[in-house]
């Protein structure tokens, strides 16, 4: 069924705009002035796009009101479509409002409610306009013959490869509503492990932040004043006086000098880590930080895991889901080591022989493949490896805040302390004059 854009007046004569499925331009009139809806224009969206109408001198006049509307509301839903291609990472929200769709439509579509009908379901109790033209587009689409994951597939920015991937596979063993409910697990699961991670970065970040504001504000607003009326007094400054002296006369003169370096430095680190080669090295040192790469490498590790785990147990070969696993990674690294592995497979190579002879993935993850190949169940050793990796993760976050914590305290500690004493020790020296 059509969907159009209207625009008009409701009931109490307040300005009001929306969608509506229509057989239709008066269906939809008629169904709007049913509910009490003055109408003042109606536009066919397929896609996003509006749909162009044979040009006639009494539409005219009205084609023109509606145009500034509907290509407001197509660049909107052009937007959220994505038509770049490549793995796209979802922001929180997104993520959760993709994992409450996923729940919600394997929930009735496990109850034999046809797709088609449960995403007018979840479309008529969507109150957000943008994600409302989303899932009315993917409906359309299914409702003219399209197979979900193609229609899916049109919106990268809410389904990425990964759920594209599952939700096709679903389709052809016909259990499209036990891919959905694992899809839905499986993001949560994902959401939980990252939330812990920023959780554990979030407080040394804050902590480090709120340091450096505090010493700034110590040397540009304190310190001068304090050495000025020791100089004026005729006072000899000690050696940390002097040093904290010019690190303060140097932040006031030329704090535009450091904004700026500071602004180069990120463009040019941004200019190395979009090319391969620079990404590659960046990232490979990251993994050999102390506490912290150890950190990555299991967070990293048990995404690859339960990736592999639900692609695999939803019916994907084990190609496709190398191909799909490397975009969750975040590391270049570890991406190309799949792809290595992935190339060897091709070869007619097992799993686990890439797997261990890569010297990137641990060997605990080398064997439980190897079990898991020969006892034909792959998916559940890979799901096995992932629970125990998050709970990896879950250490090795609390062992990365219990050391980076008192870290911070006690460079936070001395930096404070020297400033301190530097401009005690002349107030010091000065008394005992008297």
């Amino acid at each position: 069924m059509p969907v159009f854009e209207w625009k008009g007046f409701d009931a109490r004569g307040k300005k009001a705009s929306g969608v509506i499925d229509a057989d239709s331009p008066r269906d939809a009139r008629l169904k709007l002035k049913r509910s009490g809806v003055l109408v003042t224009g109606v536009v066919e969206t397929r896609g996003g796009r509006k749909v162009k109408e044979p040009r006639s001198a009494a539409g005219k006049a009205g084609r023109k009101k509606e145009s500034a509307l509907a290509r407001t509301l197509s660049q909107g839903l052009e937007a959220a479509r994505g038509r770049s291609g490549g793995q796209i990472r979802l922001s929180k929200k997104r993520l959760e409002e993709v994992s409450t769709f996923t729940r919600q439509l394997a929930t009735l579509v496990k109850a034999g409610i046809p797709i088609t009908e449960a995403l007018r379901a979840i479309v008529e109790q969507t109150d957000n306009k943008r994600q409302s033209l989303v899932f009315r587009d993917i409906r359309e689409q299914i409702a003219q013959g399209k197979p979900t994951a193609d229609a899916l597939a049109t919106h990268p920015d809410w389904f990425d490869e990964l759920y594209v991937a599952m939700v096709r596979s679903g389709e052809a063993a016909g259990r499209l509503d036990e891919v959905l409910e694992r899809l839905a697990e499986f993001i949560q699961k994902q959401t939980t492990v990252r939330n812990k991670v920023q959780a554990a970065l979030a407080y040394p970040i804050i902590m480090l932040i709120i340091g450096f504001l505090v010493v700034a504000a110590l040397l540009v607003a304190v310190v001068p004043k304090i050495t000025k009326m020791l100089e004026a007094r005729g006072q000899v400054l000690p050696l940390p006086t002097r040093i904290l002296q010019t690190s303060s006369d140097f932040l006031v003169s030329y704090w535009w000098l450091i904004l700026v370096l500071f602004i180069f430095g990120v463009l040019v680190f941004n200019l190395i880590y979009a090319s391969e080669k620079g990404r590659l090295g960046i990232d490979r040192r990251l993994l050999k930080i102390p506490v912290f790469g150890d950190l990555l490498t299991k967070q990293s590790l048990a995404r690859f895991a339960q990736t592999f785990a639900t692609l695999l147990a939803s019916g994907v070969p084990v190609v496709r889901c190398l191909e799909v696993t490397r975009t969750v990674l975040g590391n270049r690294l570890l991406e190309k080591t799949v792809d290595e592995v992935r190339a060897k497979i091709l070869e007619g190579a097992d799993i686990a022989g890439p797997v261990k002879a890569s010297g990137v993935f641990p060997p605990l993850v080398g064997y439980m493949i190897a079990v898991g190949e020969q006892s034909g169940e792959l998916d559940t050793m890979m799901a096995q490896v992932g629970s125990a990796y998050d709970l990896e993760v879950e250490i090795a976050t609390q062992k990365f805040t219990s050391l980076i914590e008192p870290i911070l305290i006690v460079f936070l500690a001395v930096l404070v302390g020297f400033i301190v004493l530097a401009i005690l020790w002349p107030v010091i020296q000065m008394a005992q004059s008297f």
